[in-house]
């Protein structure tokens, strides 16, 4: 019996320290928010309406990322990860390697809870991919991002294109990911692509929803010649 009792007291004491480490981190995480991350992304996490940006930030509450993705981004900045614009930097400078994994987690928590269930739900619902279709992925992929993609994202995927240029010149403005360098899965670039950037939370709509032209096996087609033969930096 005495044996159950002291079981019994640690299960509870790892589960208040546990408890504990989680509410310290939710606090230091708010603290650097608050501090720092508030005055683009706002008090909800769905942006300050008053940045007059040309690449607004985007929302957190939608966003598709991970929290292990979200501190990645935080420290290198999102430039590094192929973002065409440099408007969020890196703060690793700033912040020491606690501070930005709280920051992510009090993102995490209260502007984007159910993203896991999110993301899962589509997958789940999305076509699956038999062994037949798993024979020509790569060239259905090619010949789409090709076709499509590579107007906007350039032909190698580095985010620089003939359109991307007249853009400039027509104060149209558009920012296309460098793919060679995102971060996103093979199951992230295909949500992203089936359901466009705005669903995930950009500011606009440059990156369209492709779910009205391709089907999900061809857009998982694209995604896995991305990540296959476009991604070139290894984590």
């Amino acid at each position: 019996m005495k044996r159950v009792i002291g079981t019994l007291v640690l299960v509870s004491l790892s589960l208040y320290g546990s408890s504990h480490k989680e509410d310290e981190r939710y606090r230091i995480g708010k603290a650097v928010y608050e501090e720092t991350c508030i005055s683009c992304h706002g008090v909800d996490g769905n942006t300050n309406p008053n940045m007059q940006l040309v690449v607004k930030p985007r929302k957190l509450s939608k966003t598709i990322l991970t929290q292990e993705q979200s501190v990645k981004i935080i420290s290198e900045g999102a430039h590094y990860w192929g973002a065409h614009a440099d408007i969020m930097p890196a703060w690793k400078y700033v912040y020491d390697k606690e501070q930005i994994e709280a920051v992510a987690y009090f993102i995490a928590k209260e502007f984007n809870a159910n993203r896991d269930e999110r993301v899962q739900k589509l997958l789940d619902e999305s076509q699956k991919v038999t062994q037949n279709d798993k024979k020509n992925m790569l060239k259905v992929g090619e010949k789409i991002f090709k076709r499509n993609c590579s107007l906007c994202h350039g032909i190698t995927g580095n985010g620089k294109s003939e359109y991307v240029e007249k853009s400039k010149s027509s104060n149209i403005f558009i920012y296309p990911y460098n793919l060679t360098r995102t971060l996103l899965t093979q199951e992230q670039i295909f949500l992203y692509a089936k359901f466009g950037g705005h669903y995930w939370g950009t500011y606009k709509d440059d990156m369209p929803t492709w779910k009205k032209k391709y089907n999900d096996i061809k857009l998982k087609s694209v995604a896995k010649y991305v990540k296959e033969k476009i991604v070139q930096i290894k984590e």
